[in-house]
C-alpha cells in the first residue's frame, strides 16, 4: 500500500485515535515461518534476512574480552526476551564462531545458515509469551570475518571500532538485528590495562579484571536499535564533564591523532553539550541520560549516530573543525535513535531530518537561513543531476545513503515548513519526536501526523519531493507570497556541502 493511500485512510480517524495510532504504528506483522520455526527475517523489504521472527529481545548483557594485539574477541552474550509464537527453533543474526548456547538454562543445538544466520533449536519448545533467556558463548577475529561481502569491524593501529549501518552487531554480538526490536544494553569489556573500551550510555565503572587487565562497564537503559551499539577499543583521552542538566558527557579522542586533528576534533565534538541544548529547544527534551562522542584514529568515511555516543570518522576533522556533523549526528538522537525507522525504506525520517537540522543550525548561528541553503542547494543541482533520480522516500537499499536522501530529503522539510508555517512546522517535529519516543515510525505515519496537525492535504507535497523522480519545479517549495528570496551564497554552504559529501558517501 502506498504511503499516500495509508495517509489518506488514516485521516478518516477521529482525533481521539491520534495517540493510539502514532504509538502503535501502522506495522505489518513480522515475517513468520510455519511448523514452530521463527522466520529468518523480520520482514524488511530492503533486507529480507535481517532481524528474525518469532520473538522479541528486551535486554542484551554482553561480557567481552578483547585482545587488541591479535584482534581476538571472546564473549558471552545473554539475551533476555519473550517468544511471540510457538517456537521449536529460531534464528539470531551472528557471524563469529559460536562455542555453546543455552536457552532457559538448557543446552540448545545450533548451526550456521548463510553468512549471518545462527539457527538455534532449544531443548524444549517455547510457547507464545514465554520468557526466554538465551546465552551464547563465542569467539573470533572479527576483522577477518566477511558477511554479505564486507566487514563492519574496523581495525585501528592499536585496537578496533565496531560501527556501521545498517549492520554491525554480527561482528561482535548475536542479536535480533533490526530497529523494530530495540532493547536496553549492558556492555562489559575486559581489555589490557592502559587501553580504553568505549560504548554507549553511562560508564558504570572500571575495575581490575585480573593480572594486567581492566574491565569497562557501560549501561544504556533506554531502548536501542542493535546497529546503534558501538564499541571502540584503543588508547583514548577521555574528556569527561556534566552538562547543565547533570548528565554525564564523555568524549573520547584517540591519542594517535595529530595535534591539528585533535584540535579540530575537540573544537567540533566539544560542542556536543551546547548543540544538544539547542536541539532540545527545537525538537523537545533530549531523550537519553548521557551524551558525548568518539573520534578514532581511522578514516571511516562516515560518521554514525551511535546512541548517546556518535562515532566520527577522522575524515571530518582532517583539515578543519566541523560543527555541522556534530549537529547532524546529535539530531539523530531524536530522529533515528529515540524514534527509529520502522523499515529501512523509511530512512528519510533519519537522514532528511538530521540534514535539515544542519540547515537550522546555520540559521541559528547566522550563517544563512535554512531557506537560503535549501534554495542554493536546489539551484546548484541541474535537472540531470543524479540527485533527482532517486526517490528520497523509497531510495532502495543500494541508494539508502545517497545524497538524495540527505539533501532532497532536507528540501522536503523546507517545503513543509513553508506550507505549514514556522509555528506549526516545529509543532509537527516535536510531536513526532515525543509521540514515538523510544519506538519506531514510518513515513506514512509522519505524513498523517503532518496532515492531522496542520489541517492540510499534503499528499501532493510529499509525493513530489519524496516519491517522484526528476527535479521538482521551484514552485514546489510553496514559498508564501511576498517571501524575500535570499540573495547570494549562504556562508555555511561550502562547509555543509563538504559535510554532506562525507555523510552521503556512507
Amino acid at each position: 500500500m502506498s504511503g499516500k493511500r495509508i495517509g489518506r485512510a488514516l485521516t478518516a480517524l477521529g482525533a481521539a485515535a491520534l495517540a493510539t495510532v502514532l504509538a502503535a504504528g501502522v506495522a505489518p506483522a513480522a515475517a513468520t515461518a510455519s511448523g514452530g520455526a521463527g522466520a529468518p527475517g523480520i520482514g524488511d523489504p530492503y533486507y529480507p534476512d535481517y532481524g528474525n521472527g518469532g520473538y522479541r529481545i528486551s535486554h542484551y548483557d554482553l561480557d567481552l574480552d578483547y585482545q587488541p594485539g591479535n584482534d581476538h574477541l571472546a564473549g558471552t552474550a545473554t539475551l533476555t526476551g519473550a517468544a511471540t509464537q510457538y517456537l521449536t527453533r529460531f534464528d539470531l543474526d551472528f557471524a563469529l564462531t559460536t562455542d555453546a548456547v543455552t536457552v532457559n538454562g538448557r543446552r540448545a543445538r545450533f548451526e550456521r545458515s548463510g553468512d549471518h544466520e545462527l539457527v538455534l533449536t532449544p531443548a524444549r519448545a517455547l510457547h507464545a509469551g514465554q520468557r526466554m533467556v538465551i546465552r551464547v558463548r563465542y569467539h573470533g577475529i572479527p576483522s577477518t570475518v566477511v558477511a554479505e561481502g564486507f566487514t563492519s569491524w574496523m581495525r585501528t593501529d592499536d585496537g578496533a571500532v565496531a560501527a556501521n549501518e545498517p549492520e554491525v552487531s554480527w561482528w561482535w554480538y548475536p542479536s535480533n538485528d533490526h530497529p523494530l526490536d530495540k532493547a536496553s544494553f549492558a556492555v562489559d569489556v575486559t581489555v589490557p590495562t592502559g587501553y580504553q573500551a568505549i560504548s554507549n550510555g553511562i560508564l558504570a565503572g572500571t575495575h581490575p579484571a585480573g593480572p594486567g587487565t581492566t574491565r569497562w562497564r557501560w549501561r544504556e537503559s533506554r531502548p536501542m536499535a542493535t546497529y546503534l551499539a558501538v564499541l571502540a577499543v584503543g588508547h583514548y583521552d577521555l574528556d569527561t564533564s556534566t552538562d547543565a542538566h547533570g548528565r554525564p558527557v564523555i568524549e573520547a579522542y584517540d591519542q594517535g591523532l595529530s595535534a591539528a586533528q585533535a584540535r579540530n576534533a575537540r573544537a567540533s565534538v566539544g560542542l556536543t553539550a551546547s548543540v544538544i541544548d539547542w536541539e532540545s529547544s527545537v525538537f523537545g527534551p533530549y531523550p537519553f541520560d548521557a551524551l558525548g562522542g568518539i573520534v578514532p584514529n581511522y578514516e571511516a568515511g562516515f560518521a554514525l549516530e551511535d546512541q548517546t555516543r556518535p562515532m566520527y570518522g577522522l575524515d571530518f576533522f582532517e583539515s578543519a573543525d566541523d560543527p555541522y556533523v556534530v549537529v547532524h549526528e546529535n539530531a539523530h538522537q531524536w530522529f533515528g535513535d529515540s524514534v527509529s525507522v520502522h523499515y529501512w525504506s523509511d530512512i528519510w525520517l533519519n537522514e532528511g531530518f538530521a540534514g535539515y537540522a544542519e540547515w537550522l543550525y546555520s540559521e541559528h548561528v547566522g550563517a544563512g537561513s535554512a531557506l537560503s541553503v535549501a534554495l542554493a542547494d536546489y539551484d546548484a543541482h541541474p535537472a540531470d543531476d543524479p540527485l533527482w533520480s532517486v526517490k528520497a522516500g523509497d531510495p532502495g537499499a543500494q541508494h539508502q545513503f545517497s545524497a538524495a536522501v540527505y539533501d532532497r530529503g532536507a528540501m522536503t522539510l523546507q517545503a513543509l515548513r513553508n506550507v505549514a508555517g514556522d509555528r506549526m512546522f516545529f509543532t509537527i517535529l516535536r510531536t513526532w519526536a515525543s509521540t514515538h519516543r523510544y519506538g519506531n515510525g514510518s513515513i506514512p505515519q509522519f505524513e498523517w501526523l503532518a496532515e492531522r496537525l496542520s489541517g492540510r492535504d499534503l499528499s501532493r507535497l510529499f509525493d513530489t519531493w519524496l516519491f517522484t523522480t526528476g527535479k521538482p519545479p521551484r514552485s514546489a517549495f510553496h514559498l508564501p507570497a511576498g517571501t524575500a528570496v535570499p540573495a547570494g551564497t549562504p556562508a555555511s554552504l561550502p562547509q555543509l556541502r563538504r559535510t554532506h559529501a562525507l555523510l552521503a558517501g556512507h
